[in-house]
């Protein structure tokens, strides 16, 4: 498995495009006006209590406030408003936390009102960017990210990764953590910390520990609401979260950006410096990977798969909905039980795919095709789970109901990644149609049903524009039909057809129809 990032930069946005074995899995976007991202903690005031949601409202600096829920304070709420309190008033210069005392937990049940007040100050992280007309989610139990390990000021517990499966590995890093973790902070420790010696996770326990003094020397006279310890940029932020072995290069069309990314690279793993790559040919980096042809192919309402089958994909307030199609198509599969299994293990590894591709997020069902064997069911849902396996973003699967139905939770912390990919309609008749490319991808879907089924003969019309597309260069797309299914199709321009409209013909000029 072969992993890549190109990122590609503009001057009012930076996209980051993950490709696994070519495929693009991941995709993400820095807009330069975007000011609250996940992980970014403030100084901001209460602006008020409402007992009725056991909740706060807080000014933040968005045109909404923030929404900041009795359960999202954290325990040590009272130790980190004295802290507040102390550090704005000048009284402590020491941000160790190695003498500071502790205040008594909150009640888990308590209300709101009996722990914050109007005009309050409070330290909160963003838990959740502005999606729709909500604004920002955030939460007052603060974490900071590193590398290997995640520390939390005023705790004192040592959390390993459930993603590490080794329990003489766990046992391992929670003796080294215990070694070095300094007295008032707890430790989160990362996947990626498998095997790392205790001299990597000390340099970044103590990079972090930087950050909580850097950041607490700002409070004292800080304007409220201001940030006071920001996310790393997007990119290192991805590098940081998603880096590891398998990544075969990194390539990056800014100057100032590659720098920036070689510096980091040369930070956490100096053996792979070398796969960051300036790229500097006048192809665009998007087209020269093939993203953008992806991009327009996986993002439309309909997403097409292999063998046929499609995903269809609706998009409501309250959830999303997905329904599987097998599509018309000729299946040697022995019988309908077959091809609903097949048909289903394809959609799910797509269905995987889109969720991490579009940031899906809340409440996903998907309509599976029906299967009547129990072991079958069970096979789906064990597979989507493995394919999800790898999924940053916290996920919860049901089993199959009834209805053939599966249910999926996915945490939602930015707002969904949503593309354009329908165009004007060229032919003066109003309103839109799906991008040309996504029509030659569906094109190429028929013709190879076509030509599996034995077609001999195979004749193609369609618009100028299309045939043109699909005849010139060298290899042509034509040209590589041929040597994949060892068939020459006949390819004739017709005028009269509008823009997206193509039929394919057999020797007798008969349409087909598979």
């Amino acid at each position: 498995m072969n992993k890549e990032l190109v990122i590609r930069s503009s001057s009012s946005a930076v996209d980051f495009a993950l490709l696994k074995d070519g495929r693009l899995i991941e995709l993400h976007k820095e807009e330069d006006g975007n000011k609250f991202n996940v992980g970014d903690i403030y100084i901001a005031n209460i602006r008020k209590t409402v007992s009725g949601l056991n909740a706060a409202f807080v000014n933040v600096g968005y045109e909404k406030d923030a929404f900041l829920h009795y359960h999202d304070l954290g325990p040590k709420l009272p130790t980190l408003l004295s802290y507040i309190k102390r550090v704005s008033t000048g009284k402590l210069k020491d941000y160790s936390l190695n003498n500071f005392p502790f205040e008594k937990d909150i009640d888990k049940n308590g209300k709101i009102t009996d722990v914050l007040k109007q005009k309050q100050s409070v330290l909160v992280q963003i838990a959740k960017e502005p999606i729709s007309t909500k604004g920002p989610r955030i939460s007052s139990e603060l974490s900071i990210a590193g590398r290997y390990i995640v520390l939390v000021p005023f705790s004192d517990r040592i959390s390993i990764s459930q993603k590490i499966e080794s329990n003489e590995e766990k046992a391992r890093l929670k003796r080294l953590v215990q070694s070095i973790r300094p007295k008032g902070f707890g430790v989160i420790v990362r996947t990626v910390a498998q095997g790392v010696m205790v001299a990597e996770l000390d340099k970044d326990l103590q990079n972090l520990v930087d950050k909580w003094a850097t950041m607490s020397k700002k409070i004292q006279g800080a304007h409220h609401p201001s940030k006071v310890l920001g996310e790393m940029n997007r990119a290192s932020s991805i590098l940081r979260d998603i880096f590891n072995d398998s990544f075969t290069g990194i390539t990056v069309d800014d100057e100032t950006l590659y720098y920036q990314i070689k510096d980091y690279v040369s930070e956490i793993a100096p053996k792979k410096e070398s796969i960051v790559k300036l790229y500097k040919s006048p192809t665009p980096i998007f087209e020269k990977f093939g993203i953008e042809r992806q991009i327009k192919t996986s993002f439309g309402k309909t997403v097409s798969m292999s063998k046929g089958a499609y995903l269809v994909i609706e998009h409501t307030e309250a959830l999303h909905v997905v329904d599987v199609n097998s599509g018309n198509r000729s299946n040697k599969a022995k019988n309908q039980e077959d091809t609903a299994l097949e048909v289903n293990m394809i959609a799910a590894s797509e269905m995987a795919r889109q969720l991490s591709l579009r940031d899906m997020g809340g409440i996903i069902v998907v309509d599976f095709i029906d299967m009547n064997n129990a072991d079958n069911r069970r096979k789906l849902f064990n597979h989507l789970k493995e394919e999800m396996k790898d999924d940053r973003a916290k996920h919860k699967i049901l089993p199959p109901s009834k209805f053939g139905l599966i249910q999926i939770t996915r945490q939602r912390v930015r707002p969904e990644m949503n593309i354009k990919t329908r165009e004007e309609n060229p032919n003066g008749a109003g309103g839109e149609i799906e991008a040309p490319i996504v029509m030659v991808q569906k094109l190429e879907g028929k013709l190879d049903k076509i030509l599996k089924s034995g077609k001999t003969k195979v004749t193609l019309h369609a618009h100028p524009f299309v045939a043109a597309f699909l005849t010139k260069g060298f290899p042509s797309i034509r040209s590589k039909w041929f040597l994949e299914h060892k068939k020459w199709v006949k390819i004739i321009p017709r005028d009269a057809y509008t823009y997206l409209e193509y039929r394919f013909v057999d020797k007798s000029g008969e349409e087909i129809n598979i």
